[in-house]
């Protein structure tokens, strides 16, 4: 059985370094990547709650920290999707779908899952298999690329082949991942997990609740085993790898349970959600996440006035929690009571457990009590955090228009645009904001931008 391992592990090796051989070149990668991205954004919906996509960056970064220094910047996104999937595009952008992490019980779950989505991207799996010379436009290229990473889910093009030709058709079965693609990436994952302190149960644990699950018929198979081929051979070999045997640190629970709790209770269908936590309220009344998922679909609901009830209760069981406070801090905000939210977010930013939501709405509540300095600095404060936190940009353009300064109203607003992306308006505000800027930090931000967005024919600003 050791012999016959060592050959896996020998093999696997070859394939990878095969891999670095006949791949396209890294700047092809990152354009096709452009491309691909651009099949989900218009395909799905991004879950961009800070508190969730956070946690899942916090534990990619937590197992990219193992590995050698890489030719792509990772990045994750939580996609809001019931099916069961995760997918990895090319240079570095990993995928997970809110329904998958929903059916999970623990981060050595979740971690198990985005290690292997990595080892995809380490291995260069999709790009490998593209032939410089393949006979095949980028566009068209990527559209197939999406749908054998979405499976079923993707676009209408992307998921049928055969509607953009035959070359398409055999560039889908090309690359399409194999069972010696998934040997890989399970060795490779199952190596960086345990590495960053994670034990190869979880992953072990997530693939047979999805092989379970397709029991139930052909409408109920998970479209993570369409993409991800041979479940069987996988749960066979990662039962018998010796790093289930080692001992792992404790992992706190906490921060899976508040990212699962806040998936389910805003992003899930709403009426699902509403009975699941009455069934849980019921159950457990005097239970801490029981309390605080309540509170948020009853809020969700738009009745604030019990989720204000609900988030008091759980503020009983930890007085400090900071998604709690900031959630009870958004709520008074919405009601217009501006004094009681002002003391509830800055208590939380006193005893240091604020987070992005905590400074937004403490930002939007220094904004309607008119103390805009303080609110630019606030809203500078998340930004320097939080770079994506798109919506702070979007009132910092606002309070600098509130308060006649032209050119920095127009820069904000153009990165909110920017970052949306909706190329029209970001265009009008980025070139009305060079108009007048002075400060040359911006300038050179706004010259970057309007390089990255295609900007039309006879437009002033069009490169010539």
């Amino acid at each position: 059985m050791k012999i016959f391992k060592i050959w896996i592990i020998i093999f696997i090796m070859i394939l990878f370094e095969y891999n670095y051989v006949s791949a396209i070149t890294i700047k092809e990668e990152e354009k096709l990547s452009k491309e691909v991205m651009k099949v989900v954004f218009n395909r799905f919906e991004l879950i961009r709650d800070p508190s969730i996509v956070n946690y899942v960056e916090g534990i990619g970064d937590k197992i990219l920290s193992t590995l050698p220094p890489q030719p792509f910047v990772y990045q994750f996104y939580v996609i809001k999707e019931p099916v069961y999937n995760a997918f990895a595009t090319p240079a570095g952008h990993i995928f997970i779908n809110s329904g998958i992490i929903q059916a999970m019980d623990s981060e050595e779950q979740l971690a198990g899952i985005l290690a292997h989505e990595i080892a995809h991207v380490v291995c260069r799996h999709i790009s490998q298999k593209i032939e410089r010379d393949k006979k095949i436009n980028l566009a068209t290229l990527a559209g197939v690329a999406a749908g054998v990473l979405l499976g079923s889910k993707g676009s209408g093009a992307a998921s049928n082949a055969l509607t953009i030709g035959s070359v398409a058709a055999g560039a889908s079965m090309t690359l399409a991942y194999s069972r010696e693609d998934e040997m890989q990436a399970d060795t490779l994952g199952i190596s960086y997990l345990s590495k960053a302190g994670y034990s190869p149960k979880g992953l072990l644990t997530i693939l047979k609740k999805m092989r379970d699950k397709q029991w139930f018929g052909p409408k109920e198979i998970p479209t993570y085993l369409m993409t991800h081929p041979a479940i069987e051979d996988r749960i066979a070999y990662i039962s018998s790898c010796n790093e289930l045997n080692r001992k792992y640190p404790k992992i706190s629970s906490y921060d899976f349970d508040i990212a699962n709790i806040r998936l389910c209770a805003l992003y899930e269908d709403e009426n699902g959600a509403m009975q699941r936590f009455k069934a849980k309220i019921l159950n457990t009344p005097y239970d801490f996440l029981s309390n605080y998922g309540y509170a948020l679909i009853l809020a969700r609901n738009g009745n604030r006035k019990d989720a204000v009830s609900y988030l008091k209760k759980a503020l009983e069981k930890r007085a400090f929690d900071p998604f709690v406070l900031s959630d009870l801090g958004r709520l008074y905000f919405v009601d217009g009571k501006y004094k009681e939210a002002l003391t509830v977010l800055e208590n939380s930013m006193n005893i240091g457990q604020s987070n992005p939501e905590t400074d937004f709405y403490l930002a939007r509540t220094q904004m309607e009590t008119g103390n805009y300095s303080e609110a630019i600095d606030t809203f500078n404060r998340l930004i320097d955090k939080e770079k994506d936190y798109s919506k702070a940009y979007y009132f910092l353009g606002d309070i600098y228009g509130k308060q006649g300064n032209t050119p920095f109203a127009h820069y904000y607003l153009g990165i909110y645009y920017y970052m949306q992306p909706n190329q029209r308006l970001a265009l009008f505000h980025l070139s009305h904001a060079l108009k007048g800027m002075t400060d040359s930090e911006k300038k050179q931000k706004i010259n970057e931008m309007l390089k990255e967005i295609e900007v039309p024919p006879g437009h002033p600003l069009r490169p010539q």
